[in-house]
């Protein structure tokens, strides 16, 4: 069974219903067991549970949120080395479009890799000329059905990766999914 961690702050309520959502579409893949963590709420027991893990930060300033980077300056040493080969994705949102979300996501992917996570992006489009390479990212709430399935599909990718590598589960492996994975990518 996959263990999933999605873990989150948020400012406004926009990241959290990100968070939801991302919680929601790993929940999607069969055998996966999900937590939904605020960092105010979350410890390094968390990060030894899962096997995988989605970090969602507001955008601020172009940058991951101080709540969010103290939260990972504060793990314990111990933890440091424990997490190599582990599963990891992210995700974000900003007030505006070009808000910086991608550095934001770029930012939270150097936390995971210097930890020893392996990161993803992800190739799927979920709306016209709307894809999540780096992670999910909204301005604002995810209010639109595109936003909204980014989330969730960086979820369902992130237990599907984690079912396969972790759990040996070939068939979980994302190639071997039905679903579409370009929708109208050429228009």
């Amino acid at each position: 069974m996959a263990k999933i961690l999605v873990l989150y702050h948020s400012n406004s309520g926009n990241t959290q219903r990100m968070a939801q959502l991302v919680a929601e579409g790993a929940g999607l893949v069969a055998g996966s067991e999900v937590r939904l963590r605020d960092i105010s709420e979350a410890d390094h027991t968390d990060l030894a549970w899962c096997d995988g893990i989605a970090v969602g930060s507001p955008t601020n300033y172009g940058s991951v949120s101080w709540q969010m980077k103290k939260w990972w300056d504060e793990q314990p040493i111990e933890n440091w080395g424990q997490r190599d080969g582990k599963i990891g994705c992210v995700f974000s949102s900003a007030g505006a479009w070009g808000g910086g979300q991608e550095w934001t996501c770029l930012a939270l992917l150097s936390i995971l890799m210097n930890y020893g996570f392996l990161v993803f992006g992800l190739t799927d489009y979920t709306g016209i000329k709307f894809s999540a390479h780096y992670g999910a990212i909204v301005a604002g709430a995810p209010r639109e059905e595109k936003e909204q399935q980014a989330c969730r599909r960086l979820g369902q990718r992130l237990a599907e990766w984690a079912t396969t590598m972790i759990d040996g589960k070939a068939e979980s492996h994302p190639l071997k999914q039905s679903y579409d994975r370009f929708g109208d990518l050429g228009k």
